[in-house]
Order: C-alpha cells, then structure tokens, then sequence
C-alpha cells in the first residue's frame, strides 16, 4: 500500500467494524528488533500497521541518507511474517506532497542535546513532522517504538502530549544479539573487523553503570569521562556518553540506578547509539573486566 488515502479508509473501515489499530513506523532495513515491536502490536490490537519509509528530513548528512540500507520486498515479507496487516510504504511525494510538509518542532534542552547536538538540530524535526504525517493517516491507538533510540522516544512522546494526539507511544525494550550488540539497520554496514570496537558501546554502558554502583563514578562528568575513555581505548570515535535525567535528558548530577547512560560513537564509517538504564546495565555481564576499567 503506498497511499495514505487508501490507507485511511482501510483504518476507517476496521474502526467501524470495532478493530483495535497499532502502528509500528519504521525506516526499513528490517531486524528482530523491528519484528519484536511488530510482534508486540499484532499481540494487543486486531490490526497492525508498519510503515516504510526512509525519510530524507531527518538527515543531516546527505551520505549518510544515500547509504541507508533499502530492503522493500524483504521488509514487507518481514513486517507480514511478524504479524503486520498493512504494510505502508509510501514515496516521497506522497509524504512531502510540495516538497515538505509543515515542520513540528520540539523546542528545548530535549532536543537541543546529545542527538540534537550530534545531528543536528534538524534531526527532530524531521522526525516530528514525518510522524506527525504519519499518525494523521494511520490514526492508530498505539505506536510502537524501540528502547534504543531513547531520546527520540522522549522527543515523540512530548511532542503527543504537547499536541493532544489521540494516541499512547509504547516503548519495546531494545534487542541485542548473543554479545550485547544493540540491533540496528546500520550494523549492516560494519565491516567485520569492526564489529569488537562496535561491542564496545553496550560494554562501556554495563561498566559505567557498575562503577555508578559501586561508587568509583561519583558524578555525571566522572561517568562520562570513564565512558568516553574506554570507547577510545577499543578504538570508536566517540561523540558523547552522558548520564542524564531519564525524563528531561539533562544530565544526572548525582547519577543513580534510575539514571539513563547514553552513549553515541563511530565505528569505522558507521555511526551507532545505545543506552542503558543504570541498574540495568550493572547487572549485564557485558562489561569491560577490571584491567580494562583501570587502564
């Protein structure tokens, strides 16, 4: 399906027929992370929604746009498998009918920090507006996002409180494979040798949050410098590692088992995020051993 219209009068028709709607957006590049939010919607509602589409506004760097994994009749064969009843895959024009669709912008420290910084401050509002376009079309109960990308998870559900949306967002816990990889679209383009440094996000997240616990990371700026140095040391090129509030993403001045860790790093040409909440992360076994933390 790649009209909205036609679209709409799909979600119509199952509301009055009493049907349940749930809404997993996505980019495409499906993964068992993608299949855990399909899932978990198919699960709650009669019907499941996914959309598909790579949406160019939210990019700041025009490289990184082109070089987007695209996988369309996989996905749509992914997205039915897991549980999918529409499959909406739309073109650009049919989003951005002149070019652009009026932009929704979430202004403030939750925007303007970590993501926003790194990105851009562009970034969310391209991710504000394409959503915007798509919650008016598929009007569903639920939308369905992933852990991982936790400031956009914050970013959505203010910008649903701030509008009177209709809707709840619900988050879905992030997907790791057997090493603590956090499932990502953009883990396809990791070469092999530098999949040990992309490890080195989720190991670097588990060893800050232990020594949080432990007492040997007393402040956020300690938690910080400790999470900067070893994603150095296993060779990324780190942008932030932060322990902030999980609410207003400002940083944690007296971090705790409630605070966030976040972290953002390239690998080779990739660029990948992740998150952990403190108390989680200590209690992974994916951290750095002792030698490593002390070096």
């Amino acid at each position: 399906m790649t009209e909205g219209s036609v679209l709409r009068d799909e979600v119509t028709s199952a509301r009055r027929r009493g049907l349940s709607v749930g809404f997993v957006p996505t980019m495409g590049a499906l993964h068992a992370g993608h299949e855990a939010l399909i899932a978990r919607s198919a699960a709650a509602h009669d019907l499941t929604v996914v959309s598909i589409f790579v949406n160019p506004t939210q990019f700041n760097d025009p490289a990184d746009l082109a070089a987007y994994p695209r996988s369309e009749e996989a996905d749509i064969a992914r997205a039915t498998a897991a549980g999918a009843g529409i499959c909406f895959v739309p073109g650009v024009e049919e989003i951005y009918p002149d070019g652009q669709a009026p932009t929704v912008r979430i202004r403030g420290p939750l925007t303007e920090t970590l993501e926003g910084a790194g990105r851009g401050s562009a970034h969310f509002d391209g991710v504000c507006t394409v959503l915007s376009v798509l919650f008016s079309v598929a009007s569903p109960d639920v939308a369905y996002f992933g852990a991982k990308d936790a400031q956009q998870l914050q970013v959505v559900r203010r910008m649903v409180a701030d509008l009177r949306l209709p809707l709840r967002i619900e988050a879905v816990e992030t997907v790791r494979d057997s090493e603590g990889l956090a499932l990502s679209s953009r883990n396809e383009r990791l070469a092999p040798a530098d999949r040990a440094a992309a490890l080195s996000l989720s190991r670097s997240l588990a060893t800050v949050g232990r020594a949080i616990l432990d007492g040997a990371a007393a402040d956020a700026a300690a938690a910080s410098e400790m999470g900067l140095h070893l994603l150095r040391q296993a060779g990324c090129e780190p942008e932030y590692f932060a322990a902030v509030d999980p609410e207003s993403f400002e940083q944690d001045p007296a971090p705790g088992p409630s605070t966030l860790l976040l972290c953002a790093a390239r690998v080779g040409e990739v660029r990948l995020i992740d998150n952990m909440n403190t108390q989680f992360a200590a209690q992974t076994g994916y951290g750095f051993d002792r030698e490593r933390e002390e070096s």
